[in-house]
């Protein structure tokens, strides 16, 4: 699937209030199906690629993490174990995702635009180095917009499409409040706000948020769509604006939203358990 942005307590969380919006009388699909339809569209490839966000945990609180020296990457492997993630995934899509749904979505995908896409899609998702990403993205908007090329407004629409109910920005807010209570609870932090604090903090920051948000998935979708033809890029995101494609994107948006939450949540906790590297 296409890329979801990287970076407590909701009333409702992100899953459940998507959940809500599904329809409910959809019979939903068997285990089978849907660990074929998580390699058919790459989402099982988006679900391991969770685990690289961990590298910008220890900026977010303020710590280095070269000071954990090995501990820290053993921690993020336990912490973010592939296997756990993508069986938290199945569980939760065998309970929400309709037959139809995913049968649309599987249709499109088992093509062959759209296995060229899963390809692309997953190379980009495992690329490590995401400001290296970032910048060759930036420089192939900066290169289009020069051109006065049509094929950023294309970029912008599949964007949207993937986001339509702009979930994005709430989400990575509510990750980054839960992680931040989370690491505080468990002494990892002197956190002097609460969660009602830490909202406001956000909302004032909300705008420059938004756009940040926006301009790096630009530029991720320039960079990871770069082979494809124009006529690609608009039949794509002709594809996502597909009611069917927007509830299969709500759904998986919010499941993995919900396991960066709940996965940051445990490596705030473990956290406490780490001591600083030192030579001998």
């Amino acid at each position: 699937m296409t890329h979801i942005a990287r970076f407590f307590a909701l009333p409702v969380s992100l899953l459940l209030f998507a959940l809500a919006a599904l329809p409910s009388h959809a019979a939903t699909a068997d285990r089978d199906r849907i660990e074929a339809f998580l390699t058919t569209t790459g989402f099982d490839v988006a679900l391991q690629s969770i685990a690289l966000a961990s590298a910008s945990a220890p900026q977010m609180l303020g710590i280095d993490p070269e000071g954990f020296g090995s501990d820290w990457a053993r921690l993020t492997e336990e912490v973010f174990d592939t296997d756990d993630m993508h069986e938290t995934a199945v569980a939760i899509l065998e309970q929400t995702l309709s037959n139809e749904a995913l049968t649309h979505a599987v249709e499109f995908y088992a093509s062959d635009l759209g296995q060229r896409l899963v390809v692309a899609e997953n190379a980009a998702h495992i690329h490590e180095d995401e400001d290296a990403k970032q910048l060759e993205g930036q420089k192939i908007v900066a290169d289009l917009i020069q051109q006065g090329s049509q094929r950023v407004e294309e970029l912008k629409r599949m964007n949207n499409a993937i986001d339509s109910s702009g979930t994005a920005l709430r989400a990575l807010q509510e990750i980054q409040i839960r992680f931040l209570l989370a690491a505080s609870a468990s002494g990892v932090i002197d956190l002097q706000m609460d969660a009602g604090d830490l909202r406001e903090l956000m909302k004032q920051n909300e705008g420059a948020m938004r756009q940040a948000i926006q301009l790096s998935a630009l530029a991720g979708a320039a960079y990871t769509y770069q082979d494809f033809s124009d006529a690609d890029v608009t039949a794509y995101a002709d594809a996502l604006e597909q009611p069917l494609m927007q509830e299969v994107y709500e759904l998986l948006n919010a499941i993995q939203y919900e396991i960066m939450a709940m996965k940051f949540e445990v490596l705030a906790a473990r956290m406490a358990d780490l001591h600083p590297a030192q030579d001998i």
